[in-house]
């Protein structure tokens, strides 16, 4: 798990009294909005559309009970008593005051957390499975690597000040479940036939108003030479990218208007120069961050098997959750559960004050500690004996978070939208609502089986909706709302981009859309185990164009 060491507390302490001084000097009036807005952003302020909003960090999505309960702190002390868990793994707090904010960031450094680079032009919080080190189906866990990139780009002074920001994500199973080809590095952390571990690198991935699916640059870079090749992509980069157009200056375009074989070419190049230099990591090193990720001591706990058939026979709606909430383990006496953070009609991502207690307290007492982020808004206890299983989801369903919904329609990602946002052209959270009662019933959600819903509020993609199998996007039109819808999208190992199907809808009629498109897959699909993605795959966008436009050409263009 992340961890402080001197430099860090000094550093982040330092940061504090820093920025404290900075907000004093702007309430006062002597420090204009203008001088102030890059010294608020490289301490994760921002300014929404009604308040100040901060961002804090979650290094890999990775908390352990006592962090979880200062976040709780937080947003009961200095918010209206909630947090939002953001598609970066971390959480954002949309109303503190800012005179309270180096406070808050004070009380946060009393628990090893900050919120340094979760904003500006500079290398984001890296991102991972959220299943990590406990995954049945993983390779090896990508967490370390994902802390030694952490520790590296740290206010690194070559890359603090890049043409825009820079976001990467690693995982270390062949199902991907980190999104690593709509990140500006993906990295996929694998083995070659020798048994050596290394990783294939992705460059060029993002969504926004130009979205791409990355491009593999290498497809096995030792891992020694992690850093090594990370700071070679970087350098092409950052000599290279726009810095006259923010519309153009993400890595995505230069891969683009460059071309992936001469950006290779320069990549590999500049590799060749610093390979085997003070960036190659030794295996010590390596070994030694390892061991800050070691497993628990999972003991032997085979009497949940029984207890296990023996709930889920008692209780239909325990043995639901277990189906969609509960997630295979190395350990075959244990699970990964997650806690899902959409109840039918909530805020996707949102989670309480007393909430975020809960699931420290049920972590401390069953999941040996941990919890984690996902990137889909939801939190998850990664390491659950199966014979607990039945306590967790009785304390779940006290704390109001054991709905049975995981990977589901109404497991819907969506950004704040013009509710909070001042870019966002259109509302996301009340869209969302509406969708997930519309289709709430736990007989109509297993019907239609795993559908991913994501809405963003504007054409910056925050909702990730170019990677929804449906995905929503807010546009203006004439002074009023419309949702663009598009179809086909993924951000697993089979990434793409989805389809515009047609013409807007207006934001009442939105859900009938859905609707229409649901009940179409519903009669098109070869058998109850072919997917939405994989029907749509199969058959195109034509028969959903017709259900929503009937078959009109002007309609669907």
């Amino acid at each position: 798990m992340y961890r402080y060491d001197e430099f860090d507390r000094d550093f982040v302490l330092a940061r504090v009294d820093e920025f404290r001084d900075q907000v004093t000097r702007r309430l006062s009036g002597e420090l204009a909005e203008d001088a102030f807005k890059p010294l608020r952003l490289m301490n994760g302020v921002y300014l929404q559309l009604h308040a100040y909003m901060l961002r804090v960090a979650i290094p890999y999505g990775t908390l352990n009970a006592r962090q979880l309960r200062m976040l709780a702190h937080i947003a009961r002390r200095y918010d209206r008593g909630y947090g939002h868990f953001t598609t970066r793994q971390n959480i954002q707090y949309n109303w503190p005051a800012l005179s309270d904010c180096p406070d808050i960031l004070a009380e946060l450094a009393t628990v090893e957390m900050h919120a340094i680079q979760t904003s500006g032009n500079c290398i984001r919080n890296v991102t991972s499975d959220q299943f990590a080190g406990a995954a049945a189906d993983e390779m090896a866990d990508p967490r370390p690597y994902a802390e030694i990139l952490r520790q590296w780009s740290t206010v690194h002074p070559e890359f603090s000040f890049l043409p825009r920001k820079f976001k990467i994500a690693i995982t270390g199973a062949e199902h991907d479940r980190a999104a690593i080809q709509f990140h500006d590095i993906g990295l996929h952390l694998k083995k070659n036939d020798k048994g050596e571990l290394g990783f294939a690198f992705y460059i060029g991935g993002g969504q926004g108003r130009t979205p791409f699916v990355a491009k593999k640059v290498a497809d096995f870079v030792p891992e020694a030479d992690l850093l090594t090749y990370t700071t070679a992509i970087l350098r092409v980069y950052n000599l290279h990218g726009r810095r006259d157009n923010k519309y153009k200056a993400r890595i995505k375009i230069l891969v683009h208007e460059t071309g992936v074989e001469e950006l290779t070419r320069q990549i590999e190049a500049e590799f060749a120069a610093l390979k085997g230099g003070e960036l190659s990591l030794p295996q010590a090193d390596i070994d030694a961050i390892g061991a800050y990720f070691a497993p628990p001591a999972l003991g032997e706990r085979p009497e949940g098997w029984e207890s296990l058939a023996r709930w889920k026979k008692a209780d239909e709606d325990f043995a639901r959750w277990v189906d969609r909430n509960v997630h295979p383990h190395k350990h075959p006496d244990y699970a990964s559960v997650t806690i899902s953070l959409k109840p039918i009609g909530g805020i996707p991502g949102d989670a309480t004050d007393a909430q975020m207690d809960a699931v420290a307290a049920i972590a401390e007492d069953y999941a040996f500690d941990e919890i984690r982020v996902t990137h889909e808004q939801n939190l998850v206890l990664p390491h659950v004996a199966l014979a607990d299983l039945e306590p967790v989801y009785r304390a779940l369903q006290a704390a109001g978070l054991a709905t049975a919904n995981a990977g589901f329609i109404t497991d819907i990602i969506a950004c704040p939208g013009l509710d909070y946002c001042a870019l966002a052209n259109a509302r996301s959270i009340p869209l969302a609502q509406e969708i997930s009662e519309r289709f709430g019933s736990a007989a109509r959600q297993a019907e239609i089986g795993d559908l991913k819903i994501k809405i963003s509020g504007c054409i910056n993609a925050c909702g990730h909706h170019h990677a929804g199998h449906i995905g929503l996007l807010g546009v203006e039109k004439k002074g009023a709302e419309l949702y663009q819808i598009t179809l086909g999208g993924s951000a697993d190992e089979h990434s793409s981009i989805g389809e515009i199907i047609g013409r807007g809808f207006e934001p009442e009629k939105v859900t009938d859309a859905v609707e229409k498109i649901v009940d179409t897959y519903l009669g098109l699909r070869l058998a109850d185990a072919e997917t939405f993605l994989e029907a749509y795959r199969r058959v195109g966008p034509k028969p959903f164009k017709e259900a929503l436009y009937g078959g009109s050409p002007a309609e669907a263009a």
